[in-house]
């Protein structure tokens, strides 16, 4: 067995999974939100809280690498993944929130999708943060986030197309681009995430 000479901090591990989860509990919000018959202004407010419980975790964990000695892995790789997932969290919530600004009663069918993606992507993540603790099983993972990042992209550019196909008015295609857009920076964040997964696991291995 290796000795180690001087203790580590392994709080980041618990800390990293409650961000995931966090994302988890904002990509079924999105899900909510556009489902027949929801409340828009409530799950608004549900997912600015969900964002501003981001943000906490966040700096949570900027706080305790300040404070720590020794880490986990590269204190790059810490900072770089908190602040990936927290621009998951970000791009989301911008999403809601423009939604509500703008008044968009009718979105494009494409948006399920969408959401649907992040839904997936989001479960897929909060599952493999407590797997960074041994680094195992999580080839996988970053695969998946990956097929799903191309299935995302495929997504957006068909709902441009249909966004430009003369079946909207130019303003409502400015409002539902600035939606879609960000819902789709959201699914690179993601990948942002599983690529620094990798990352770690590469250099610890």
């Amino acid at each position: 067995m290796r000795l180690r000479l001087t203790p580590r901090d392994d709080s980041y591990y618990e800390m990293f999974a409650d961000s995931a989860n966090n994302l988890v509990i904002g990509a079924r919000l999105l899900v909510e939100l556009i489902s027949d018959g929801a409340d828009r202004d409530a799950i608004t407010e549900k997912m600015r809280a969900c964002e501003h419980a981001g943000d906490d975790r966040t700096h949570a964990i900027m706080r305790r690498l300040n404070e720590s000695f020794a880490t986990p892995f590269d204190r790059e790789d810490i900072y770089r993944l908190a602040s990936c997932l927290d621009d998951v969290m970000d791009c989301m919530e911008a999403a809601v929130d423009l939604i509500g600004l703008y008044g968009l009663d009718r979105l494009p069918k494409g948006i399920i999708d969408q959401v649907e993606v992040l839904e997936r992507s989001a479960e897929l993540t909060a599952e493999a943060m407590p797997r960074l603790r041994s680094m195992k099983g999580l080839t996988r993972y970053w695969i998946e986030i990956n097929q799903l990042e191309n299935q995302a992209d495929q997504i957006y550019r068909r709902l441009l197309a249909r966004l430009f196909s003369g079946e909207y008015d130019a303003l409502t295609v400015l409002k539902l681009k600035d939606v879609i857009e960000e819902l789709e920076t959201a699914a690179d964040a993601f990948e942002h995430v599983a690529n620094t997964v990798e990352s770690i696991a590469v250099k610890v291995s």
